[in-house]
């Protein structure tokens, strides 16, 4: 088992539970609420992992870094995505330099005409 296998079981829970009684289930509780709850619980979990991380708290950062990736979860089932899609990305950047990374999406930017 890995890192990979464990993500893709805790998507499937997230997405079994998806259409559940909002009254019953946490996770069909923020699908009820939709997009804006979502994306705020996302936030909110981001913060408590810088602050955790500002303390030095070795436990609070793991346990903050696990409710943001759960979160997170959330909001990739909500946009019909999951945990492979973003494992993808990571390997096309695997052996890319962050600043090589940085420059072609930067590159990228320009020729679609984005900012």
């Amino acid at each position: 088992m890995n890192g990979n296998d464990t993500l893709a079981r805790l998507a499937g829970v997230i997405e079994a539970r998806r259409g559940a009684d909002p009254d019953k289930s946490y996770v069909a509780r923020l699908f009820s609420k939709g997009t804006d709850a979502i994306l705020k619980k996302v936030g909110e979990e981001a913060t408590e992992v810088v602050m955790a991380g500002k303390d030095g708290d070795r436990e609070r950062i793991v346990g903050e870094t696990a409710d943001l990736w759960f979160h997170t979860l959330v909001a990739l089932s909500h946009f019909g995505l999951g945990p492979a899609e973003v494992l993808a990305e990571l390997e096309r950047r695997e052996g890319l330099s962050g600043l090589e990374e940085f420059a072609l999406r930067k590159a990228q930017q320009r020729e679609g005409g984005c900012t």
